[in-house]
C-alpha cells in the first residue's frame, strides 16, 4: 500500500496488546503471581541500592555498579509489568500510539543501558583478577563513575535514533500487537508504509550498540578464565572464581534470554512460546539477578545481616526505652 493511500485512510490512535488475552480463565491467576514478582523484584533491588548506599564495606567500584544495575532493574521491569497488571486485571489492552512510542523508547534505552553496564562490570573484574596490583589505579571513583555515566548516556542515544525514524512510519490499521508489550518489530509490521530501510536501521544499530559490548564481555571473561587456569592452587581458583561467578551468572541469563527472544522464528506454533521467553526477559531477570548477586555475594550477605541486626537492636533499645519512659 502506498504512503498516498494510506493517508486517505484513518490513522490508527491507539494500539492493542493481546499479551495473554486468550488465557481468560487464567486472568487472575496470571495477575497475582507477576503481582508478587513485581513486589519481590522492586523490594531486592531497592534492598541493593540502600545497602551500597550505606554500607561502607561496599563503596567499591564492584558495588558501586551493581547497584546501578539494581536501579536499571527496578526500571525496567517498571516500564512493563503495571501496565500489564492493570490490563489483566480491567481487561483493558489498549495502548495509545504515544504511550506504545514511549514504553518502546524507555525500555530500548535501558535495555541497552544494561548491556553497557555488564561490560563495564566484566571489564572491572578483568581488571581485578588480571591486574589485581593496578586495580586501585586502574579503577578509581572518578573512571568508575564515568563508565556508569557513559552506559547510561550511551543507551539513550540507539532508541532515540531508531524511534524518530520509526514515527515517521504511518500506521491505519491493523493495531493489534500479539505481545504484552510494544516491541519494534511487531510496530513495524503493522505499518502501512514501506519499512525496509527502518528495519535496516533496527539492525544496524542493534549491532553498533549491542555487539561491542557483548564482545567486551567475552573478551574480558577469556582473559579471567585464562588467568584463573592459570593460579597453581586450588583455592586460589576457587577465591578468584568467586569475585566473577554471580556477574557471568547474570551476563549468561541476560545475554542467553534476549538471543532466545529474537533468534526464535515468529512461527504461529512458537508464538506461545516467544511470549513465554519474553516474559523470561521482560519479568523475570530483574527479579532473577539481584537474587543471584544475593545468594552467591558474601559482602552483599554480610551486610544484609549487618542491617537486619542493627535494625533489631535499635528496635529493642527503643522498647527499652518505651518501658522505662512508662
Amino acid at each position: 500500500m502506498t504512503d498516498t493511500a494510506c493517508r486517505n485512510q484513518t490513522a490508527v490512535m491507539e494500539f492493542i496488546l493481546l499479551g495473554f488475552g486468550d488465557l481468560l480463565d487464567l486472568q487472575i491467576l496470571l495477575f497475582l503471581v507477576l503481582l508478587v514478582i513485581y513486589i519481590a523484584t522492586m523490594a531486592a533491588n531497592t534492598l541493593i541500592v540502600v545497602l551500597v548506599v550505606t554500607d561502607w564495606q561496599l563503596h567499591t567500584p564492584m558495588y558501586f555498579l551493581l547497584g546501578n544495575l539494581s536501579c536499571l532493574e527496578a526500571c525496567r521491569i517498571s516500564i512493563i509489568l503495571p501496565r500489564m497488571l492493570a490490563s489483566l486485571l480491567t481487561g483493558d489492552r489498549t495502548i495509545s500510539v504515544s504511550g506504545c512510542f514511549t514504553q518502546l523508547y524507555v525500555f530500548g534505552f535501558l535495555v541497552a543501558t544494561e548491556c553497557y553496564l555488564l561490560a563495564v562490570m566484566s571489564y572491572d573484574r578483568y581488571l581485578a583478577i588480571c591486574k589485581p596490583l593496578h586495580y586501585s589505579s586502574l579503577m578509581n571513583p572518578r573512571f568508575c563513575l564515568q563508565l556508569a555515566a557513559g552506559s547510561w548516556l550511551t543507551g539513550c542515544l540507539s532508541p532515540a535514533i531508531f524511534l524518530f525514524f520509526l514515527s515517521q512510519l504511518i500506521f491505519c490499521g491493523p493495531n493489534k500487537i500479539d505481545l504484552f508489550y510494544c516491541d519494534s518489530i511487531p510496530l513495524m509490521e503493522l505499518s502501512c508504509s514501506d519499512t525496509h530501510l527502518v528495519i535496516l536501521l533496527d539492525f544496524i544499530l542493534a549491532c553498533i550498540f549491542t555487539l561491542p559490548p557483548f564482545l567486551l564481555n567475552l573478551t574480558s571473561y577469556i582473559y579471567i578464565i585464562t588467568t584463573i587456569l592459570r593460579i597453581p592452587s586450588t583455592t586460589g581458583k576457587q577465591k578468584a572464581f568467586s569475585t566473577c561467578s554471580s556477574h557471568l551468572s547474570v551476563v549468561t541469563v541476560f545475554y542467553g534470554t534476549i538471543m532466545i527472544v529474537h533468534l526464535l522464528p515468529k512461527s504461529d506454533t512458537l508464538r506461545v512460546l516467544n511470549k513465554v521467553f519474553s516474559l523470561c526477559y521482560t519479568v523475570l531477570i530483574p527479579l532473577v539477578n539481584p537474587l543471584i548477586y544475593g545468594l552467591r555475594n558474601r559482602k552483599v550477605k554480610a551486610a544484609l545481616s549487618k542491617a537486619i541486626r542493627k535494625c533489631g537492636f535499635h528496635k529493642t533499645m527503643q522498647r527499652f526505652s518505651d518501658n522505662n519512659l512508662t
